[in-house]
């Protein structure tokens, strides 16, 4: 690519006289700079091992850089991360590539049930790591959950729909039956209000033509439950009328607690979260500062359900998984 189109592309400015006049590639990582590359920084030193390797262009955003070779070309840009997804959106128009904005929901059901993933690429948070995953695959389906970075490689971001014929039959807070394509699913580890997230990665990967298999389905880390006895070791449900939900999001454990209320007035649930956390319709949860916070609550207090926010199951004394759930 030319100095000139790479001007144009990220809307730079030409900061000397180069020599140099095209590039061969482009990289933020200054490991991966080859001979005749164009690279993203506004590190000094970054930029001086991009040298040694053979960069041809360095495209910045810091007046503070000292140029310490006038024959390669020096690209001054208002915001590097900008610069950088202009020119990953004309790469994009080349491969004729689609996008879509994912939840993290979506994501973590999509990337469980698939079989293959050779079709898709599932975008990074980090967008030099995200820069690279589209520049250098020749893949033309990408999936991503942060928003922003999303809207950056694509401002008209597409979003997953649910088109498809999928229903519960029969559920419990844990188990879900389901009925979809035709078929029904028994008592799948599916929190039945994560089923509408489901339904829209099944229309997805139908309308892109990837394999996936349904049976592969399991509890997510967006909210894993755990029967606990009275030493908080993992045991079967007949066992014990006690549960530990390990749970990421907030809006799970508001949506299950309206669930318990619908259906089991018996249940007594408790909200254990770090310090300061504020979740809806919880005006006095148990705040926890470490591990050792969370057994002690758990061990002292009554309760059935316990949902546990932004904590590794780890912190249980666990033996071997076993999910038979009524």
């Amino acid at each position: 690519m030319k100095i000139e189109d790479i001007l144009n592309l990220t809307e730079g400015t030409l900061s000397n006289s180069p020599k140099i006049q095209a590039i061969e590639s482009a990289t933020v990582f200054q490991s991966k700079v080859e001979h005749g590359d164009l690279f993203f920084s506004s590190n000094q030193e970054e930029i001086e091992q991009a040298l040694d390797n053979g960069a041809y262009a360095i495209v910045y955003d810091n007046d503070k850089i000292k140029r310490n070779d006038e024959e390669v070309a020096w690209i001054k840009v208002s915001n590097i991360q900008l610069a950088a997804f202009k020119l990953i959106r004309y790469v994009i128009i080349k491969k004729e590539a689609q996008f879509f904005l994912l939840s993290e929901h979506e994501n973590s059901f999509l990337k469980m049930i698939l079989t293959h993933k050779t079709n898709i690429q599932f975008i990074a948070n980090d967008w030099r790591k995200a820069f690279e995953q589209i520049l250098n695959s020749d893949g033309t389906l990408y999936v991503g959950t942060d928003k922003e970075l999303m809207q950056l490689i694509k401002p008209d971001i597409q979003k997953l729909e649910r088109d498809v014929d999928g229903y519960a039959v029969f559920d419990t807070l844990f188990k879900t039956t389901f009925k979809v394509g035709g078929y029904v699913y028994q008592e799948k580890e599916l929190i039945p209000f994560h089923l509408d997230y489901l339904l829209r990665v099944l229309h997805f990967a139908n309308e892109n033509a990837l394999p996936y298999d349904i049976e592969r389905l399991h509890y997510t880390k967006h909210f894993t439950p755990i029967f606990i006895d009275t030493q908080l070791h993992k045991t079967r449900s007949n066992n014990s009328d006690k549960v530990a939900i390990f749970t990421d999001s907030i809006p799970d454990i508001v949506e299950a607690r309206e669930y318990i209320k619908r259906s089991n007035n018996w249940v007594k649930g408790i909200v254990l979260t770090p310090p300061k956390t504020k979740i809806s319709g919880i005006d006095r949860p148990h705040w926890f500062e470490n591990e050792d916070d969370i057994r002690e609550i758990l061990k002292n207090t009554l309760f059935n359900y316990a949902f546990i926010y932004n904590a590794d199951k780890n912190v249980l004394n666990t033996i071997k998984e076993d999910y038979t759930l009524f």
